[in-house]
């Protein structure tokens, strides 16, 4: 197990805590635990450490979103998500993560800035297409690859298809789950599963699948209108930080 300090297992524990409320159905909480591990360990370590969190939380959601989700808008954005996932497998080594925290946060701050200004279209539903499924979806994996950081670029293929709040939180979780599945096996190749992660991570677990509880109940009540502005409203938050954490090297 790590030997984390008392700072640190705090850190370990809101992590997790946002790890189990995004496979709940809030999917943009989960953003920010690589971010929070990183203040006491590098990024690729964080990352390394809290995949078999997000693995077995996973679970947790797909029981959950047994029935909640939406195959057509899956299909057509799980191709991306894998090529997405080799890309980050084949570049691990080359690509500084301060870049790739940098896109997602400039391409997430766009999208919310746009969502929030333009009048609101509630009637705008766009019809999920494999062009736009796998370009998002390659881009969420591969940024989801690299720090579990693939929800900003998820949501601007997801959001505007205006899914109910419980297809969208589900659909989400499905997506994810399966990335993370698959993640396992670069993981592993590059050293990230070391024993020492391991232990730490199955520390953490209930109190994320504890926390998959709380997103769940949460998303079944909150509306729709309120639903999709939180998120959005949380997704202009968390990428102005990814920006300046970027920026800040």
């Amino acid at each position: 197990m790590l030997d984390l300090t008392v700072t640190g297992w705090l850190l370990a524990v809101l992590a997790a805590t946002a790890v189990g409320l995004s496979k709940g159905g809030l999917a943009m909480v989960g953003i920010i635990s690589v971010p929070l591990m990183s203040l006491v360990m590098s990024p690729v370590q964080a990352a390394g450490l809290l995949l078999p969190v997000y693995v077995i939380s996973d679970l947790g959601g797909l029981v959950a979103f047994r029935r909640d989700f939406d195959r057509g808008v899956l299909l057509r954005a799980l191709p991306g998500a894998m090529a997405g996932i080799g890309v980050g497998w084949a570049t691990a080594s080359i690509v500084p993560v301060w870049g790739v925290t940098l896109i997602v946060g400039l391409i997430g701050l766009g999208f919310a800035l746009n969502a929030l200004i333009r009048p609101p279209l509630d009637d705008d539903a766009r019809r999920p297409t494999l062009t736009a499924g796998s370009v998002w979806g390659g881009l969420a994996g591969y940024t989801s690859f690299v720090s579990h950081s693939g929800a900003p670029l998820w949501q601007v293929y997801a959001q505007p298809l205006r899914l109910t709040p419980l297809i969208y939180a589900g659909t989400t979780t499905w997506f994810f789950a399966i990335g993370n599945w698959v993640k396992l096996i670069p993981y592993a190749a590059l050293g990230q599963l070391s024993a020492a992660n391991l232990a730490t991570a199955a520390a953490l677990t209930p109190v994320s699948l504890a926390a998959v509880w709380v997103g769940l109940r949460l998303v079944r009540i909150i509306p729709p209108l309120l639903f999709y502005r939180l998120i959005t409203w949380g997704l202009l938050v968390i990428s102005v930080r990814l920006v300046w954490r970027a920026l800040a090297g």
